[in-house]
């Protein structure tokens, strides 16, 4: 009789997780937002297919960083499911987003950039990535006019290494990575947690000669918000000692521009490319109906908007991603504006997975506002750049400080979605500027974040070895 009892409790966790739906979650590096849906010359065919075929939550933010490496945070935040000024903490003290799943019945896989403390914890790992491959001197500070580019480093050039290191490109490595797992995962009984992280479009930004070629430099258009210079670089963090914002020559030129972005879309499309190989072999496996896909990025880029090349701001091309959710029981071609975080996408797949968030999983499932049980994810969206920038968000406003500047910016999202217009001294908009302020005061002691916006302490720059003191950094 304790035989029989025994082998119904094994039959009955077999069926409970043939039960739960297998999660593929696909993660792009350095992905803003306006890059899929024709919002810009960038072609994703195969986004736009997974977009419409569930649902699109068009304001997607990522929280900040407390340095330069705005990935890393991103990935603890992520990972751990704690909110940015506790993830360093949490990455290392709570178990793993994998771990829970694995703990759940959940056979979980990993392969592509990792970029979190210690090794990946997954069941099967597969070449896991650094933050990023190797930079030639030649990607930086380019092109500095036609005749330069003529001359120098390509996207296509296979000699420096880089993503092309090993002789193929690693956004095709993670594909046939992703591709061998679904293969061997259709004759398992346990239901699959896929994490498939590319490193594209994150530079060098390398890309077969094809996809470049999809972008005639004619074709690309200088972004309405272009700026030659940002004003106050040095002060909020963003020099010309910042990594990211060598990659394109001081000032900015319209032509220079115009490269970065060409090949920015390219190596986007590269990996919609390859997105759609991945896809393709879910389908032909037979356990796309039993699949939700979940795509996002880890936060933005800038590529010429603002002045900036890279991610160490708080404007929208930076601070917001692409976020689809498609599969069983998700209603096709949804549009959501509710502003969430990326990193909801942890907490969503725990609910997916009937798993009881542990209490320390800050961020929120994203299936009551799929549902329409919830109207509002987040009230307030936070964010910070190091103890240089902090930012709130709330309804059609945005706010933004730069302490060690003394300046703030306000600006009304709703009307000015390209961030072009600073209402922060106008008389009528003072009302609205001083509740922001006290509205980021709360929600700075909401995230444990100490850093007074009011009396910064001295100026501490951390592209520079030697500062005379260190501000306080979350």
């Amino acid at each position: 009789m304790k035989r029989f009892f025994y082998l119904l409790a094994i039959f009955n966790c077999v069926l409970l997780a043939a039960e739960k739906p297998n999660i593929l979650f696909i993660f792009a590096d350095d992905q803003a937002y306006e890059t899929i849906g024709n919002q810009t010359e960038c072609q994703t065919p195969h986004l736009d297919k997974l977009m419409n075929a569930g649902v699109n939550f068009t304001h997607a933010y990522n929280m900040g960083a407390w340095n330069g490496a705005v990935c890393a945070a991103s990935r603890a935040m992520l990972n751990s499911g704690t909110f940015v000024n506790r993830a360093q903490k949490g990455i290392r003290q709570y178990p793993h987003w994998s771990e829970l799943m694995s703990n759940a019945g959940y056979k979980t896989y990993m392969t592509g950039k990792w970029h979190v403390p210690g090794a990946p914890r997954f069941d099967v790992v597969k070449d896991p990535r650094p933050g990023m491959p190797k930079q030639t001197e030649e990607g930086y500070n380019r092109p500095l006019n036609p005749e330069a580019y003529a001359k120098g480093w390509k996207p296509w050039d296979k000699s420096k290494g880089g993503f092309w290191e090993g002789g193929v490109h690693w956004t095709e490595i993670v594909t046939n990575h992703g591709i061998d797992f679904i293969d061997e995962a259709k004759n398992d009984d346990k239901p699959f947690f896929m994490y498939i992280a590319y490193n594209a479009p994150h530079d060098p930004r390398q890309a077969p000669k094809e996809f470049v070629d999809m972008y005639p430099l004619e074709s690309i258009s200088v972004p309405e918000n272009f700026l030659a210079e940002y004003p106050d670089k040095e002060l909020i963090g963003c020099g010309p000692l910042q990594r990211d914002a060598r990659l394109a020559p001081f000032p900015r030129t319209e032509y220079a521009v115009k490269v970065n972005r060409q090949e920015y879309f390219a190596c986007i499309s590269y990996m919609d490319a390859e997105i759609g190989r991945l896809l393709k072999a879910l389908a032909d496996s037979g356990q796309a109906d039993n699949t939700i896909v979940i795509f996002t990025a880890d936060h933005g880029l800038a590529v010429g908007r603002h002045g900036f090349i890279g991610k160490q701001n708080m404007y929208d091309h930076s601070v917001r991603v692409p976020f689809l959710i498609s599969g069983p029981g998700i209603k096709k071609a949804q549009k959501i504006s509710s502003p969430i975080y990326l990193q909801d996408a942890m907490a969503t797949s725990l609910d997916l997975a009937e798993i009881n968030p542990p209490k320390h999983i800050e961020f929120k499932s994203l299936l009551p506002l799929i549902r329409g049980e919830r109207k509002v994810q987040y009230e307030r969206i936070y964010g910070k750049y190091i103890d240089h920038q902090r930012m709130i968000t709330k309804g059609d406003w945005k706010y933004i400080v730069y302490p060690h500047a003394k300046r703030e910016i306000l600006y009304n999202l709703q009307k000015d979605p390209k961030e072009l217009q600073d209402l922060s001294n106008k008389p009528e908009y003072a009302s609205i500027l001083a509740s922001l302020k006290k509205d980021l005061k709360v929600l700075q002691k909401e995230m444990g974040d100490d850093f007074d916006i009011e009396n910064p302490l001295p100026f501490w720059d951390p592209t520079i070895k030697k500062n005379k003191k260190r501000s306080g950094s979350h």
